[in-house]
């Protein structure tokens, strides 16, 4: 079982990445920085969902049991009508101490007034992995969508009860883990990072 360290202290990332993990049939085992001391804090301002990921793997790195990996995720919500805003700065976007539930508030905020066929977004997520050696592989995956007026659901986490993939009429916290799982930004970066290891440890 080869373990990979999470470079984020967001305990929702660390249980969804260890259920796609599970679900992908790999023998991955995701571990949290807490188990470490803790994340080391990172400014996260390259601007760059790849940037920003790279920088958390790079700063977990030295602190990692020989063996082990770091792997970081950042991703965000991409609005179409604020430019791909919030976007890199998802986290921050109610001011750099702001929470998830503020983030999603101003979000609400910010489209009240904007018409329901300019409300389209799209989830992504850059998963950056970086082995024993210092090797780097870097991983994308996205989820269209559009946003509700008023967010729905108590599952998910963050942007998710406002967010309503194509093909869909229930938002990320409504459809459950099981279908979120399938067809998530992150989920779609995690396929892509589990065919590159069933390759690489053939």
């Amino acid at each position: 079982m080869t373990r990979f360290f999470l470079a984020s202290g967001n305990a929702h990332k660390a249980a969804e990445l260890q259920s796609l993990a599970e679900a992908t049939d790999l023998a991955i085992e995701i571990r949290s920085a807490r188990e470490l001391g803790g994340m080391p804090h990172v400014t996260e301002d390259t601007g760059t969902f790849v940037g920003n990921a790279r920088k958390k793997a790079l700063a977990l790195r030295p602190l990692l049991p020989m063996s082990a990996w770091a792997l970081a995720d950042d991703s965000g919500v991409c609005v179409d009508a604020l430019r791909s805003g919030p976007g890199v700065e998802s986290a921050y976007f109610a001011g750099p101490q702001a929470d998830p539930v503020a983030n999603l508030n101003k979000l609400v905020d910010v489209m009240a007034d904007v018409a329901a066929d300019r409300r389209g977004a799209q989830f992504r997520c850059v998963l950056v992995a970086i082995g024993p050696v210092g090797d780097e592989y870097s991983f994308a995956g996205e989820c269209r969508g559009n946003l509700l007026v008023q967010p729905r659901g108590g599952a998910g986490f963050g942007y998710d009860p406002l967010f309503v993939p194509h093909g869909y009429d229930q938002s990320y916290a409504e459809l459950g883990d099981e279908v979120k799982h399938r067809i998530s930004h992150r989920s779609q970066a995690w396929s892509r990072l589990a065919e590159w290891w069933r390759r690489a440890n053939v």
